[in-house]
This record gives C-alpha cells, sequence and structure tokens, in this order.
C-alpha cells in the first residue's frame, strides 16, 4: 500500500484544524465515522467526483505510516481499496499542504504526486 495518502479538504477547514492541532474531518467524514483519504492513483478522480467546480482547496499529503491501526483501508468506490482513519488526523503525519486550484477546463490542477 502506498505509503503517501491525500486529503482534499476546504481550506478554512483545515486552517482550523492547524489551529486546534488536530482534523477531526469535514462534515461527510463525521457523518461517516472516519476520515476518507486517497492514494496517489485515486486522488484526481476523488476532486472530480466529489469536488468539481469547488475553489479554496487544498491537498493535505500524509505519511500514512504515522496513523497507526486507526488507518484501515477499504472497499469503496469501483471495488478499489481506500484509506479510512478512524482517530483524528494529528497534524505531525502531514508531510506537505499544497492549493489545489482550478484550472482552465475547470479541472483541478494537481502538483506532482508521491507513489504515482
Amino acid at each position: 500500500m502506498s505509503q503517501i495518502i491525500y486529503k482534499i479538504a476546504p481550506e478554512a477547514l483545515w486552517r482550523d484544524a492547524e489551529k486546534n492541532g488536530s482534523f477531526t474531518g469535514a462534515p461527510i467524514d463525521i457523518a461517516d465515522g472516519f476520515i476518507h483519504f486517497s492514494t496517489a492513483a485515486q486522488a484526481r478522480e476523488t476532486a472530480a467526483k466529489h469536488f468539481a467546480g469547488q475553489t479554496d482547496l487544498l491537498l493535505i499529503a500524509i505519511d500514512a505510516a504515522k496513523l497507526g491501526h486507526a488507518l484501515k483501508y477499504e472497499v469503496s468506490r469501483g471495488g478499489a481499496l481506500f484509506p479510512h482513519l478512524y482517530a483524528p488526523l494529528g497534524l505531525d503525519a502531514v508531510r506537505w499542504v499544497k492549493p489545489l486550484p482550478l484550472g482552465a477546463d475547470g479541472r483541478h490542477e494537481f502538483p506532482a504526486l508521491e507513489d504515482e
């Protein structure tokens, strides 16, 4: 499994997490009982499916090895295994945070992703 996983989050929500010292999830995460992540191979599809047309998003790279047993890879979209975290995300696991702007074509412009 990938050692770097990714979270797409609204910037305001992520900045609150930075102030609080941990990320407890977006509303969908809280409703589902876990924090949704994507692998490098899944991130673009996740952006297109769940964040189409949204601005003010960030892409957060997470060191999966630092998440311990609370991280589970579970079957989701199309039968693929997606990383789900059953705990708050500690900011010590964050590798980097980058903007995820919309391009002229209306799709999000991703930086280079590790483990692609």
